[in-house]
Protein backbone atom coordinates (compact mmCIF):
# COMPACT_ATOMS: atom_id res chain seq x y z
CA UNK A 1 0.00 0.00 0.00
CA UNK A 2 1.39 3.52 -0.75
CA UNK A 3 0.38 6.59 1.01
CA UNK A 4 1.18 8.69 -1.17
CA UNK A 5 -1.69 8.19 -3.74
CA UNK A 6 -4.28 9.28 -1.50
CA UNK A 7 -6.11 12.26 -2.57
CA UNK A 8 -7.11 15.44 -1.41
CA UNK A 9 -10.43 13.95 -1.70
CA UNK A 10 -9.57 11.33 0.12
CA UNK A 11 -8.67 13.28 3.44
CA UNK A 12 -12.47 15.12 2.51
CA UNK A 13 -13.87 11.30 3.44
CA UNK A 14 -11.33 10.02 6.06
CA UNK A 15 -12.44 13.64 7.91
CA UNK A 16 -16.34 12.68 7.12
CA UNK A 17 -15.61 9.21 8.51
CA UNK A 18 -14.28 9.95 11.43
CA UNK A 19 -17.05 12.48 12.32
CA UNK A 20 -19.39 9.92 11.92
CA UNK A 21 -18.13 7.50 13.72
CA UNK A 22 -17.95 10.13 16.55
CA UNK A 23 -22.03 11.13 16.04
CA UNK A 24 -22.70 7.41 16.79
CA UNK A 25 -21.60 8.20 20.00
CA UNK A 26 -23.59 11.05 20.70
CA UNK A 27 -27.57 11.05 21.57
CA UNK A 28 -30.20 10.45 18.41
CA UNK A 29 -33.14 11.87 20.86
CA UNK A 30 -33.44 15.26 21.82
CA UNK A 31 -36.11 16.16 24.70
CA UNK A 32 -36.98 19.67 26.70
CA UNK A 33 -38.72 20.06 30.56
CA UNK A 34 -38.87 18.49 33.49
CA UNK A 35 -40.79 15.62 31.97
CA UNK A 36 -37.35 14.80 30.04
CA UNK A 37 -35.20 14.65 33.63
CA UNK A 38 -33.64 11.73 34.57
CA UNK A 39 -34.43 9.87 31.11
CA UNK A 40 -31.30 8.14 29.46
CA UNK A 41 -31.37 8.97 26.04
CA UNK A 42 -31.00 6.54 23.10
CA UNK A 43 -27.77 6.78 20.85
CA UNK A 44 -27.20 5.26 17.83
CA UNK A 45 -26.03 1.70 19.23
CA UNK A 46 -28.97 1.14 20.85
CA UNK A 47 -30.68 0.70 18.06
CA UNK A 48 -29.32 -1.42 15.50
CA UNK A 49 -30.86 -0.78 12.10
CA UNK A 50 -29.65 2.78 12.57
CA UNK A 51 -26.12 2.06 13.00
CA UNK A 52 -25.50 -0.42 10.90
CA UNK A 53 -27.63 1.26 8.22
CA UNK A 54 -25.84 4.78 8.56
CA UNK A 55 -23.06 5.28 10.91
CA UNK A 56 -20.89 1.43 9.83
CA UNK A 57 -21.99 1.77 6.66
CA UNK A 58 -20.48 4.91 5.93
CA UNK A 59 -17.46 4.48 8.10
CA UNK A 60 -17.21 1.00 5.76
CA UNK A 61 -17.57 2.97 2.75
CA UNK A 62 -14.81 5.39 3.23
CA UNK A 63 -12.59 2.54 4.08
CA UNK A 64 -13.12 0.79 1.02
CA UNK A 65 -12.03 4.29 -0.89
CA UNK A 66 -8.98 4.72 1.06
CA UNK A 67 -7.91 1.28 0.54
CA UNK A 68 -8.36 1.09 -3.18
CA UNK A 69 -6.05 4.18 -3.52
CA UNK A 70 -3.47 3.04 -1.78
CA UNK A 71 -3.83 -0.88 -3.41
CA UNK A 72 -1.24 -0.85 -6.68
CA UNK A 73 -3.57 -2.96 -8.88
CA UNK A 74 -7.58 -2.41 -8.17
CA UNK A 75 -9.66 -5.37 -6.57
CA UNK A 76 -12.40 -5.93 -7.28
CA UNK A 77 -16.36 -6.78 -5.23
CA UNK A 78 -19.01 -8.37 -6.88
CA UNK A 79 -17.73 -6.82 -10.37
CA UNK A 80 -17.34 -3.36 -8.66
CA UNK A 81 -14.05 -2.11 -7.87
CA UNK A 82 -13.57 -1.36 -4.06
CA UNK A 83 -13.73 2.45 -4.89
CA UNK A 84 -17.02 2.08 -6.43
CA UNK A 85 -18.62 -0.22 -3.88
CA UNK A 86 -17.13 1.98 -1.18
CA UNK A 87 -18.72 5.24 -3.32
CA UNK A 88 -22.37 2.74 -3.63
CA UNK A 89 -22.16 2.10 0.23
CA UNK A 90 -21.25 5.86 0.76
CA UNK A 91 -24.43 7.34 -1.13
CA UNK A 92 -26.44 4.53 0.93
CA UNK A 93 -25.55 5.75 4.34
CA UNK A 94 -26.66 8.88 3.51
CA UNK A 95 -29.60 8.19 1.81
CA UNK A 96 -30.38 6.57 5.39
CA UNK A 97 -29.17 8.81 7.67
CA UNK A 98 -31.59 11.65 5.61
CA UNK A 99 -34.57 9.06 6.72
CA UNK A 100 -33.40 9.33 10.16
CA UNK A 101 -33.15 13.03 10.51
CA UNK A 102 -36.99 12.87 9.29
CA UNK A 103 -37.80 10.24 11.23
CA UNK A 104 -36.11 10.09 14.69
CA UNK A 105 -38.69 7.72 17.03
CA UNK A 106 -38.96 5.02 13.42
CA UNK A 107 -41.21 2.26 14.74
CA UNK A 108 -41.16 3.52 18.12
CA UNK A 109 -44.94 4.75 18.81
CA UNK A 110 -45.02 7.83 21.20
CA UNK A 111 -48.37 9.19 19.47
CA UNK A 112 -48.80 12.40 17.79
CA UNK A 113 -45.82 14.42 19.71
CA UNK A 114 -42.77 12.21 18.54
CA UNK A 115 -39.01 12.69 19.83
CA UNK A 116 -37.00 15.33 18.30
CA UNK A 117 -33.65 14.62 16.13
CA UNK A 118 -30.78 14.67 18.75
CA UNK A 119 -27.12 15.51 18.17
CA UNK A 120 -26.39 12.73 16.77
CA UNK A 121 -28.26 12.49 14.13
CA UNK A 122 -28.16 15.95 13.12
CA UNK A 123 -24.20 15.73 12.68
CA UNK A 124 -24.42 12.24 11.52
CA UNK A 125 -26.41 13.83 8.51
CA UNK A 126 -23.94 15.98 7.94
CA UNK A 127 -20.95 13.66 8.05
CA UNK A 128 -22.51 11.40 6.02
CA UNK A 129 -23.25 13.74 3.09
CA UNK A 130 -20.05 15.31 3.17
CA UNK A 131 -18.91 11.23 2.83
CA UNK A 132 -20.96 11.03 -0.49
CA UNK A 133 -20.30 14.23 -2.04
CA UNK A 134 -16.40 13.83 -1.70
CA UNK A 135 -16.73 10.35 -2.75
CA UNK A 136 -18.76 11.05 -5.93
CA UNK A 137 -17.46 14.36 -6.68
CA UNK A 138 -13.22 12.77 -6.20
CA UNK A 139 -12.59 11.65 -9.78
CA UNK A 140 -14.43 14.29 -11.10
CA UNK A 141 -13.22 17.63 -9.85
CA UNK A 142 -9.60 18.32 -11.09
CA UNK A 143 -9.34 20.09 -7.55
CA UNK A 144 -9.50 17.10 -5.17
CA UNK A 145 -7.64 14.82 -7.52
CA UNK A 146 -4.62 16.40 -6.30
CA UNK A 147 -2.23 14.46 -3.87
CA UNK A 148 -2.81 14.82 -0.17
CA UNK A 149 0.92 13.95 0.75
CA UNK A 150 3.59 15.99 -1.49
CA UNK A 151 6.12 13.66 -3.26
CA UNK A 152 9.49 14.17 -1.29
CA UNK A 153 12.36 15.43 -3.84
CA UNK A 154 14.49 12.71 -5.31
CA UNK A 155 17.32 12.66 -4.33
CA UNK A 156 20.44 13.29 -7.30
CA UNK A 157 22.37 10.63 -7.95
CA UNK A 158 26.00 11.32 -7.85
CA UNK A 159 27.76 10.55 -11.21
CA UNK A 160 29.93 7.19 -11.44
CA UNK A 161 33.28 8.04 -9.60
CA UNK A 162 32.58 11.81 -8.96
CA UNK A 163 34.08 12.98 -5.67
CA UNK A 164 33.18 16.14 -3.35
CA UNK A 165 35.03 18.93 -4.78
CA UNK A 166 37.34 21.35 -1.97
CA UNK A 167 36.31 19.00 0.66
CA UNK A 168 39.48 18.48 3.57
CA UNK A 169 41.42 15.80 2.44
CA UNK A 170 40.30 15.69 -0.64
CA UNK A 171 43.55 15.03 -2.75
CA UNK A 172 42.40 17.81 -5.45
CA UNK A 173 42.30 20.80 -2.51
CA UNK A 174 44.63 22.97 -1.70
CA UNK A 175 45.97 21.89 1.84
CA UNK A 176 47.45 24.43 4.51
CA UNK A 177 49.82 23.37 6.09
CA UNK A 178 50.06 22.65 10.06
CA UNK A 179 49.83 26.33 11.57
CA UNK A 180 49.40 28.46 8.56
CA UNK A 181 46.84 31.48 8.88
CA UNK A 182 44.72 31.75 6.58
CA UNK A 183 44.91 34.50 3.86
CA UNK A 184 48.77 34.17 3.95
CA UNK A 185 50.91 32.32 1.09
CA UNK A 186 52.25 29.10 1.89
CA UNK A 187 55.95 28.08 1.82
CA UNK A 188 57.48 25.63 0.49
CA UNK A 189 61.15 24.49 1.65
CA UNK A 190 61.12 27.87 3.56
CA UNK A 191 60.58 30.39 0.35
CA UNK A 192 57.43 31.49 -0.22
CA UNK A 193 55.17 31.22 -3.58
CA UNK A 194 55.29 34.30 -5.80
CA UNK A 195 51.61 35.06 -6.38
CA UNK A 196 52.46 36.62 -9.92
CA UNK A 197 53.98 33.07 -10.84
CA UNK A 198 51.16 31.38 -9.64
CA UNK A 199 48.47 33.58 -11.59
CA UNK A 200 50.66 32.84 -14.59
CA UNK A 201 50.76 29.31 -14.49
CA UNK A 202 46.96 29.08 -13.89
CA UNK A 203 45.42 31.41 -16.52
CA UNK A 204 45.59 29.66 -19.18
CA UNK A 205 44.13 26.76 -17.09
CA UNK A 206 40.17 28.28 -18.01
CA UNK A 207 41.11 28.10 -21.96
CA UNK A 208 42.36 24.88 -22.16
CA UNK A 209 39.51 23.31 -20.24
CA UNK A 210 36.93 25.39 -22.72
CA UNK A 211 39.06 24.43 -25.57
CA UNK A 212 38.51 20.25 -24.02
CA UNK A 213 34.78 21.24 -23.53
CA UNK A 214 34.04 22.52 -27.07
CA UNK A 215 33.97 19.25 -29.00
CA UNK A 216 31.97 17.43 -26.33
CA UNK A 217 29.24 19.97 -26.38
CA UNK A 218 27.73 18.67 -30.15
CA UNK A 219 27.89 14.89 -28.70
CA UNK A 220 25.70 15.77 -26.34
CA UNK A 221 23.10 17.88 -27.50
CA UNK A 222 21.06 15.66 -29.51
CA UNK A 223 20.80 12.90 -26.41
CA UNK A 224 18.22 12.50 -23.98
CA UNK A 225 18.73 12.58 -20.32
CA UNK A 226 16.31 10.47 -18.15
CA UNK A 227 14.88 12.53 -15.52
CA UNK A 228 12.53 11.75 -12.50
CA UNK A 229 9.16 13.32 -12.83
CA UNK A 230 5.84 12.74 -10.90
CA UNK A 231 1.99 13.18 -12.29
CA UNK A 232 -0.67 15.56 -10.56
CA UNK A 233 -3.78 13.13 -10.80
CA UNK A 234 -3.65 9.38 -11.66
CA UNK A 235 -2.58 8.48 -15.26
CA UNK A 236 -2.52 4.98 -16.80
CA UNK A 237 0.55 3.40 -18.13
CA UNK A 238 0.62 1.54 -21.46
CA UNK A 239 2.57 -1.57 -22.41
CA UNK A 240 5.55 -0.45 -25.29
CA UNK A 241 3.72 -2.92 -27.83
CA UNK A 242 0.54 -0.78 -28.18
CA UNK A 243 -2.00 -2.84 -26.69
CA UNK A 244 -4.87 -0.36 -25.52
CA UNK A 245 -5.26 -1.97 -22.16
CA UNK A 246 -2.76 -0.36 -19.29
CA UNK A 247 -0.26 -2.42 -17.63
CA UNK A 248 -0.20 -0.10 -14.60
CA UNK A 249 -1.12 3.31 -12.75
CA UNK A 250 1.18 6.18 -12.07
CA UNK A 251 -0.24 7.58 -8.89
CA UNK A 252 0.05 11.11 -7.65
CA UNK A 253 2.87 11.38 -4.57
CA UNK A 254 5.46 9.15 -6.12
CA UNK A 255 8.38 9.67 -8.63
CA UNK A 256 8.90 7.42 -11.65
CA UNK A 257 11.93 7.73 -13.79
CA UNK A 258 11.96 8.75 -17.57
CA UNK A 259 14.16 6.64 -19.54
CA UNK A 260 13.13 7.19 -23.32
CA UNK A 261 11.42 10.00 -25.75
CA UNK A 262 8.86 9.09 -28.45
CA UNK A 263 7.16 12.18 -29.61
CA UNK A 264 5.44 13.55 -26.93
CA UNK A 265 5.22 10.65 -24.88
CA UNK A 266 7.54 8.99 -22.40
CA UNK A 267 8.98 5.30 -21.41
CA UNK A 268 8.62 5.49 -18.05
CA UNK A 269 9.74 3.00 -15.43
CA UNK A 270 8.02 2.52 -12.42
CA UNK A 271 9.37 1.52 -8.33
CA UNK A 272 8.63 -2.38 -9.58
CA UNK A 273 10.63 -1.78 -12.70
CA UNK A 274 7.95 -2.29 -14.72
CA UNK A 275 8.28 -0.12 -17.93
CA UNK A 276 5.84 1.36 -20.03
CA UNK A 277 4.33 4.49 -22.43
CA UNK A 278 3.35 7.51 -20.69
CA UNK A 279 0.91 9.03 -23.33
CA UNK A 280 -0.50 11.92 -21.47
CA UNK A 281 2.63 14.36 -20.24
CA UNK A 282 1.01 17.27 -19.61
CA UNK A 283 1.20 18.69 -16.29
CA UNK A 284 3.88 16.25 -14.79
CA UNK A 285 6.63 17.73 -12.50
CA UNK A 286 10.02 17.12 -13.12
CA UNK A 287 12.33 16.15 -10.25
Amino acid sequence: MNIRSLTRGDGVVIVAAVLLFVASFLSTWSCDGSACAGVELPMAWDNGALVMGVYLAGVIGAALIVVARMLPNPLKVAGLDLAQAGIVISVFAAWSALGAIFDPGGSLDTGSAGPDAGAGLILGLIAALILAGAAVATPLVPALKGALIGAPKPQTPQPYGGQPQGGYGYPGAPQQPYGAQPGQPQSYGGQPFDAQQVQGQQAPQPQQQQQQAQPQAPSQGGEFAPFWFAVPVARPLYGEDGAPTPIAELAPGNWYLAVEQRGAALIAQTQEGRRGVLQDTTGIQRG
